[in-house]
């Protein structure tokens, strides 16, 4: 029997904790030093993108949690260490990222980013192209961001 990872499970548990009681809310977000939670949190996914353009693996180290869970466009799995080691080989090179629409939402410390991208670049010397909705979940931990799960989803072409 295939285990579920303890992040994953921890995020959604988190979630449906949370979202009740941010809905009951509204809207409020409050500041914090940098700007609003949204503000700092569209920051790091624009620092997200640009270290993945370009390949700039000590970005990763500080933004991923040591924890962290990636789920590639053809299902497969990646942890911190192997995204890192797979920008360092080369066998993954952004050439070009273009966010159309984000939407930020927060839920006290998790931050849910998803967008509609087009990307272009290779993979094992590969060219690849595709538009892709991402999902990148942010949790605060010691006071810092930090990104715990980072999911693509291709999307279909127009007329399938």
């Amino acid at each position: 029997m295939r285990k579920v990872n303890p992040i994953i499970l921890a995020v959604v548990a988190i979630y449906l904790l949370a979202a009740p009681l941010v809905l009951g809310q509204g809207e409020k977000t409050g500041k914090a030093k940098g700007g609003t939670v949204e503000q700092q949190i569209k920051a790091l996914s624009d620092q997200a993108i640009q270290a993945q353009l370009k390949g700039d693996t000590s970005a990763f180290e500080k933004f991923y949690a040591d924890d962290a869970t990636i789920i590639h466009s053809d299902g497969t799995l990646s942890t911190k260490a192997q995204e890192i080691e797979n920008v360092k080989s080369g066998a993954l090179k952004y050439e070009s990222i273009d966010v159309r629409d984000r939407k930020i939402k927060v839920y006290g410390n998790t931050a849910v980013v998803i967008a509609l991208s087009s990307f272009k670049g290779t993979l094992s010397g590969k060219p690849v192209s595709s538009d892709v909705r991402t999902t990148r979940i942010f949790v605060k931990q010691d006071g810092n961001w930090k990104m715990v799960l980072y999911q693509v989803t291709r999307v279909a072409p127009a007329g399938k």
